[in-house]
């Protein structure tokens, strides 16, 4: 009984980190053609949101990568499978707060990762998984991406270069829409079946299911629909780091940039490589950027860089000491106390972040007066 209990907060939690998961990379699916004005704010979550739902149901490669080829799922508790969650969302919550792009991935697999150290040691972790399917693409995957991105914009400016700027332009917004809507769709493929994965693999610890299952439909529904829940709500803060933090953004540059981003998303799905989509779709706007000529602000982008190299580690602190405490506490309790504490931090940052919404004087200052207002970028969103 106590066992069911616990599951059943595991599963809220999931559900709970895919759904920031969803407003915390909206930006890597719709900054782009936010920024360029291709689609407006609410519009362009909308549809982003839809397409997760959709992208949640086309592959479960990815999904049995999380569940499987990370940790040895004999070993794994359901304690070690909640801390993980914990260690991440506490994680997402905190760089969206910030504004910072970084990987919902690597904190998942990262508090995983920490929690289950605590439990088993080193032996209980699938080092060549980690390092095949998790750290070598997080280094290839911005350049992949920023290559093909210089690629793309230097053909597409090429063939439409003799075209009129007034008829090229509507004909580069309509295809950012489609561009757009194929990088959500990818990103569905691909970061809801983290959470499916996380799901299965607490089932598995819990005997519901043997290793040799696939994931349950219901599991793959609710997972979609928190994914997709959570991108409609947005991330307004990351979506101007991503579509105007980085380098200036046309349509062209927009439309070269989602192009690649998609291609290497669904790319890796295809592998079954749990790639962070905050990498790749950052990889592409600084990739037009160099192709286009225009300025990229590396500044902002090591930062990013940053964020993404402490994630896993931030995260598998983090979840290795919500694992310690709630197993010092025991059963269902330690559990139930860990998620209150967790809800504590959650509200305490929402409460934060509401005092202020952005830091528009910063971004401001930093622009210049030749920039649009923040306050102007946002206020279809409000």
């Amino acid at each position: 009984m106590t066992n069911n209990v616990i599951l059943a907060l595991v599963i809220v939690t999931a559900l709970g980190f895919d759904f920031t998961n969803g407003f915390h990379d909206t930006a890597n699916a719709m900054a782009t053609s936010i920024a360029t004005k291709a689609l407006k704010p609410k519009i362009a979550v909308a549809l982003s949101a839809v397409l997760n739902l959709l992208g949640a149901f086309l592959s479960l490669s990815v999904a049995a990568t999380i569940a499987k080829g990370i940790v040895n799922a004999d070993l794994v508790t359901l304690n070690v499978v909640f801390a993980g969650l914990v260690g991440a969302i506490i994680w997402n919550i905190a760089t969206w707060y910030f504004g910072t792009p970084s990987s919902s991935s690597h904190a998942l697999i990262g508090g995983v990762v920490g929690a289950m150290l605590v439990h088993a040691g080193t032996a209980s972790i699938h080092w060549p998984g980690i390092f095949g399917k998790v750290l070598i693409p997080a280094l290839i995957a911005p350049v992949v991406a920023a290559t093909c991105a210089a690629l793309a914009i230097f053909i597409a400016l090429k063939i439409t270069k003799r075209g009129e700027e007034q008829s090229t332009g509507a004909g580069y917004r309509v295809a950012q829409i489609g561009s757009a809507s194929l990088v959500s769709l990818a990103h569905g493929t691909n970061d809801a079946q983290k959470t499916m994965g996380i799901i299965t693999l607490a089932l598995i610890a819990n005997h519901n299911v043997s290793q040799s299952s696939s994931v349950p439909l219901w599991v793959v529904i609710a997972c979609g629909t928190a994914i997709a829940l959570g991108t409609y709500l947005g991330g307004w803060r990351i979506i101007h780091t991503i579509g105007k933090g980085l380098t200036e953004l046309k349509t062209p540059q927009g439309f070269a940039a989602e192009t690649s981003s998609a291609a290497v998303l669904l790319a890796s799905t295809h592998f079954g490589v749990p790639l962070s989509t905050t990498q790749v779709c950052s990889g592409s706007v600084v990739g037009v950027g160099l192709g286009t000529g225009n300025p990229v602000r590396w500044r902002v982008f090591g930062e990013m860089v940053l964020a993404w190299m402490i994630t896993l580690p931030s995260a598998g602190i983090v979840g290795a000491g919500v694992f310690w405490v709630a197993n010092a506490i025991g059963g269902a309790a330690g559990v139930v106390a860990m998620l209150l504490a967790l809800i504590a931090i959650c509200g305490g940052f929402y409460l934060a972040s509401r005092r202020t919404p952005v830091n528009a004087d910063n971004v401001n200052d930093e622009w210049g007066s030749d920039h649009e207002p923040i306050e102007d970028f946002f206020k279809d969103a409000a």
